[in-house]
């Protein structure tokens, strides 16, 4: 049982999400619940659809392959398993049945449209973490057959901490969404939104670790402004902010917390005050405005590159010739 996940374009959050899913199924492999009970065995056998047997991570460079090798060599016996090739796109395509696209969003035309790739991606599940490339453009460039769904996972997934936000799958495709969550589970926490939302969630999860890290190395000077160790200042620093953050996913409403830290007169209204003087708050949320609508503009970016690019191929093929202004 299971199915083969091909990583095309296996960079850095690539060899992320493969790291994360291979660990997710090692730790399920040694904790088979209710493995002996023979009522699980239907619902043992639906899980598996859901998760890979067989890794192809797909690079252009030998140095790369290499690097790869020992990465994953690293994860174990699984992890070896993995089948690096270097060059060979198309054949990996069509010996996969899920195809995860993670190469850089420039060259995402190129590689879809590469001779025999639209016909190998046929009736299967493609699942895009390119920034700014709409599925609009995806489907563009595949066959109406291919199943085309938009994930957007952020830089903590590489420690298996990561938001990962992925567009609505149709309710008829309930085996691809389950697809679809145990990969992405398994770097963090995912969550479904339609794609209209995807350019917000780009500057509040994708851009959001450089914000909050600026608030991080803030606090930190503070400590230190107050002779504090750096070392410890970042990690009371750190902490704090994580813990606030666990605080916050359980349930907890941020005013609630501030408030429960607050008391009449304290040091902590004091320095809220000061905050509130400095415009934090409102500074922070129009920092997301703003990359929001930076989002916005790359992925109209993208859009006439690759349809410039494309007028550029059809006049070089012959397949279209310039007009004149008076035509």
């Amino acid at each position: 049982m299971g199915y083969t996940l091909c990583i095309l374009g296996c960079g850095t959050m690539g060899v992320a999400i493969t790291s994360g899913v291979i660990a997710s199924l090692d730790a399920v492999e040694a904790n088979p619940r209710g493995a002996d009970n023979p009522e699980n065995s239907a619902d043992s056998e639906a899980s598996e659809k859901t998760l890979p047997n067989r890794f192809i991570a797909c690079v252009n460079r030998t140095e790369s392959a290499k690097r790869l090798e020992k990465t994953f060599g690293e994860l174990g016996p699984r992890g070896k398993s993995v089948e690096i090739v270097v060059g060979q796109n198309l054949k990996a395509i069509k010996e996969s049945d899920v195809v995860l696209l993670c190469c850089k969003p420039q060259v995402a035309h190129s590689i879809l449209t590469a001779f025999g790739v639209r016909d190998a991606l046929d009736n299967k599940l493609l699942i895009s973490i390119l920034a700014g490339v709409t599925i609009a453009q995806l489907e563009d460039w595949v066959l109406p057959t291919t199943r085309v769904i938009r994930a957007m996972p952020n830089t903590p997934c590489k420690i298996r901490e990561g938001m990962t936000v992925v567009s609505t799958v149709p309710l008829e495709d309930e085996l691809d969404r389950l697809i679809i969550m145990k990969i992405f589970s398994s770097i963090g926490r995912c969550r479904f939104l339609d794609e209209k939302h995807f350019d917000a969630c780009t500057a509040l999860s994708g851009s959001g670790p450089a914000f909050v890290s600026i608030v991080l190395e803030a606090m930190t000077d503070g400590g230190v402004m107050m002779g504090l160790p750096r070392t410890e200042a970042l990690e009371l620093a750190a902490q704090t902010l994580q813990g606030t953050a666990r605080m916050a996913l359980a349930g907890a409403h941020p005013a609630q917390i501030k408030d429960s830290v607050t008391t009449p007169g304290g040091c902590t209204i004091a320095g809220l005050l000061i905050l509130e003087d400095g415009r934090v708050r409102s500074t922070i949320a129009r920092g997301i405005q703003i990359a929001t609508q930076h989002a916005s503009g790359l992925g109209q970016s993208n859009s006439s590159a690759n349809s410039q690019s494309r007028a550029r191929s059809r006049f070089a093929s012959g397949a279209a010739t310039p007009t004149h202004a008076n035509d």
